[in-house]
């Protein structure tokens, strides 16, 4: 089973306007993964709603992923 980052809730999010900018915004954000815990990762906001980010991110591992984060979590680099 491959490790994946625990997301915000969509509850959270529903019913508001999602944000898709032209192209991604270089962040830095923090993911809790099931398997191997928190990491501190570079990725990319492909949207928001509210207090959330969708963030496009790469693992330690190398593998990519995509997480909707609080947006406490998250950083521009």
């Amino acid at each position: 089973m491959r490790d994946h980052a625990e997301e915000a809730p969509e509850l959270a999010r529903r019913g508001g306007a999602i944000v898709r900018p032209p192209e991604g915004i270089p962040v830095r954000a923090w993911i809790t993964q099931r398997q191997s815990g928190e990491a501190r990762v570079d990725g990319e906001a492909v949207a928001w709603a509210g207090r959330q980010v969708h963030v496009r991110y790469v693992s330690r591992e190398g593998r990519e992923g995509w997480a909707w984060l609080w947006a406490d979590a998250v950083e521009r680099r």
